[in-house]
């Protein structure tokens, strides 16, 4: 059943869409050597003991032996928070060799730079060891600006750009209301969803996330598990089959013939076995020279929930998400895939991107040219919710269900 055009989706709103008071922690990195922070002015230090250094621009934060280091000026305690006397801080992170696929180095020595990441509000780092860890404490729309062109093109229909803010902003919402005892909500990777802080927020951003500020996807009036990814090529698949800790009521899958458009629809990957053999091992499987693998169980949207592995030390069964996990996320982009061939390479060949749970993004997309509004097109995904301005969710104060 499609979703209807504009109506059969109850949003509940306040009379005016106040200022978000809501902050959510974003772990933009760990293991960093070196945390180089840049501002259009000077940079404000509030340390663990009360105390608030102002710096000049740029500075360099490293961990030593004796705690931290700003400019080889010792700062006492783990931690720290830096903020921006002005508008806003540009980061630039190297990181140990290690921490990222690829990366090397010789004697220990940190040779892995990222890109300049611009974000808003300020951030804290804590001392873990010789390395830093980094977390950007930011305004919640503000993030919701940050992760949507990271996740989706910000020239695809306005009305997908703000099924994508209220997705986002659900998901944020809903970790941070589990992470109490962490030192951050979300991660800024596709652990969680993808943030780059300022980096490709234009015009149509700033209105889709302003247009359904304060706005979530609700399950019993508390914010839902919003799990989304690009590609189902199919019907959409229970949270079980991929998470079993996820049976949740919303996250049941739909019929999905909206998304053939995507570059991901149908897709071949070819794997070297002496590689995939490696990757098993380094996830704990126990396995010799591969013979053959063989799907031996399938969701009932038809993605690979089990396969055989048969090797010269005996026989090894895995989840295809495993498989997945193993080979890499981005080589075997789904579940929904057949062995077409197994020698010194294996060939896959499969359809969709992603685990196709909630959202998809691509068929959202569809719908949204079609003419289907951002409520509608939320509610097809996620059937059974509402939606529920933030700040109304305060004042109801929900107890968020066990995932």
């Amino acid at each position: 059943m499609l979703p209807m055009m504009a109506g059969g989706f109850l949003v509940f709103m306040t009379c005016a869409q106040p200022v978000s008071a809501e902050s959510i922690r974003v772990l933009v990195a760990q293991e960093v050597a070196l945390l180089e922070v840049n501002a259009d002015g000077d940079i404000a230090i509030a340390t663990e003991a009360g105390e608030t250094k102002i710096f000049r621009s740029p500075i360099h934060v490293t961990s030593r032996g004796d705690g931290l280091r700003v400019d080889n000026r010792r700062i006492v305690g783990g931690q720290m928070v830096i903020r921006p006397l002005r508008s806003h801080l540009s980061l630039r992170m190297t990181q140990t060799a290690g921490t990222r696929p690829g990366s090397s180095a010789s004697g220990g020595v940190a040779i892995t730079q990222g890109p300049l990441l611009s974000v808003s509000g300020a951030v804290r780092v804590s001392r873990k060891g010789r390395t830093l860890s980094v977390v950007n404490q930011v305004d919640l729309e503000e993030y919701v600006k940050g992760v949507v062109p990271a996740e989706v093109s910000s020239a695809w229909h306005p009305e997908m750009l703000k099924v994508q803010a209220v997705a986002a902003r659900t998901y944020a919402l809903y970790n941070k209301l589990l992470s109490a005892a962490r030192e951050y909500d979300v991660m800024s990777t596709i652990q969680d969803q993808v943030y780059r802080g300022r980096s490709g927020v234009d015009h149509r951003v700033e209105e889709a996330v302003e247009s359904t500020r304060g706005i979530v996807v609700t399950h019993l009036r508390a914010p839902i598990y919003a799990a989304f990814s690009s590609t189902a090529a199919g019907p959409t698949e229970d949270a079980v089959n991929v998470w079993a800790n996820k049976d949740l009521p919303y996250l049941k899958g739909v019929e999905c013939p909206f998304d053939i458009e995507s570059p991901y629809y149908q897709w071949k990957a070819n794997v070297k076995m002496d590689h995939l053999e490696q990757n098993l091992r380094r996830q704990g499987f126990s396995v010799g020279t591969i013979a053959t693998i063989t799907p031996i169980a399938y969701s009932r949207a038809g993605r690979v929930a089990r396969l055989r592995i048969l090797h010269s030390g005996g026989e090894t069964v895995l989840r295809g998400e495993d498989l997945r996990k193993a080979v890499g996320y981005t080589v075997i982009p789904s579940t929904q895939f057949e062995v077409e061939s197994i020698g010194a390479e294996v060939v896959f060949t499969g359809y969709g991107a992603g685990h196709a749970v909630g959202l998809c993004q691509w068929g959202a997309k569809e719908l949204a040219e079609l003419g289907y509004s951002y409520p509608s097109i939320l509610q097809y995904y996620y059937p059974g919710t509402e939606l529920h301005n933030t700040a109304l969710l305060q004042l109801l104060a929900p107890a968020i269900p066990s995932p």
